[in-house]
């Protein structure tokens, strides 16, 4: 088997397909994240997400990582978070997240796609 090697994510930027039932970003917010050395981060916002950030580690075609944001009522959120890139039938990067919050009860899946 050959492994793929992804690119790196540093300035490319991704939106959700959906909303999962227990998150809070959908398909109008938008994440812009960056990379250096296993180091990710990222800026997003849109939708009912004010302003939320995350920062963690890339190994490979897994992300690990934490984020916090602030939702248009007003409160704090925060959780965790793993990735896995691939790509779509388009070449696009897709990341499919598993993801937990510890701020409150809830966790879900969500698939990001690259925005172009």
């Amino acid at each position: 088997m050959i492994a793929v090697m992804w690119p790196s994510l540093d300035g490319r930027r991704f939106a959700p397909l959906e909303r999962a039932d227990a998150g809070e970003a959908g398909a109008d917010t938008v994440f812009e994240y960056h990379e250096d050395a296993g180091v990710i981060w990222a800026r997003y916002a849109g939708g009912s997400v004010k302003l939320g950030f995350l920062v963690g580690t890339r190994s490979g075609d897994t992300l690990s990582f934490r984020y916090c944001h602030v939702n248009d009522a007003g409160e704090t959120a925060n959780g965790t978070c793993a990735s896995a890139i691939s790509a779509d039938a388009d070449g696009r990067l897709v990341l499919s997240k598993a993801w937990r919050w510890e701020s409150k009860p809830g966790n879900g899946t969500s698939l990001l796609r690259e925005l172009r």
